[in-house]
């Protein structure tokens, strides 16, 4: 029986417990060590990295059609599908947008930053602003001018929408000074 007891300590010495049996045979098996590399998406990059590469974006010119207030929210838009595009060639996964005011916003998304993305972040801005206090409250597009500074796009804003806002608020005006006489 003695020897039978001195014979599962040798047996026990031999077990490393640095390795483990159930791990994967091969190195490719391994899963990588961080945490986040389910929010890395092949195809969308870090802007600083495409700066170095010196690669040219392309701002989505459907930005520029939105005809939307920069202190409603961006739900209010009438061409849903716009929000979801990129607002980007190639995606990116952060921006910082330039308000005429200096204020830098960032929009951020690990998917590529879309068109709601840079408007919910404008929105977060605005939204406790009343009409009256903005100067250009409807929004006109993106600039980028690579030279001045490359991860940065500039907000560009205009005084009033498209005839068709304008010829809607000049009824509800209408419709306002009726009451008021009756």
């Amino acid at each position: 029986m003695a020897a039978e007891v001195q014979d599962q300590p040798a047996s026990l010495s031999k077990i490393d417990s640095a390795i483990d049996d159930t791990s994967p045979a091969s190195p490719s098996d391994v899963k990588p060590k961080h945490r986040r590399s389910s929010s890395t998406v092949s195809g969308v990059f870090n802007i600083n990295d495409l700066e170095k590469e010196g690669v040219e974006l392309k701002i989505a010119p459907d930005t520029q059609k939105l005809n939307w207030k920069v202190n409603t929210s961006p739900s209010t838009i009438d061409d849903k599908e716009v929000l979801n595009k990129l607002l980007t060639t190639p995606p990116i996964k952060r921006i910082d947008l330039a308000t005429p005011l200096g204020l830098v916003l960032t929009a951020r998304n690990n998917k590529g930053v879309t068109i709601k993305d840079a408007c919910d972040v404008i929105y977060k801005q605005f939204k406790k602003k009343a009409d009256d206090e903005l100067e250009a409250p409807y929004l006109a597009g993106f600039e980028w001018d690579r030279e001045e500074c490359y991860t940065k796009f500039i907000i560009h804003q205009k005084k009033t929408g498209d005839v068709s806002s304008g010829g809607s608020s000049k009824k509800s005006k209408k419709a306002k000074g009726g009451e008021e006489e009756s």
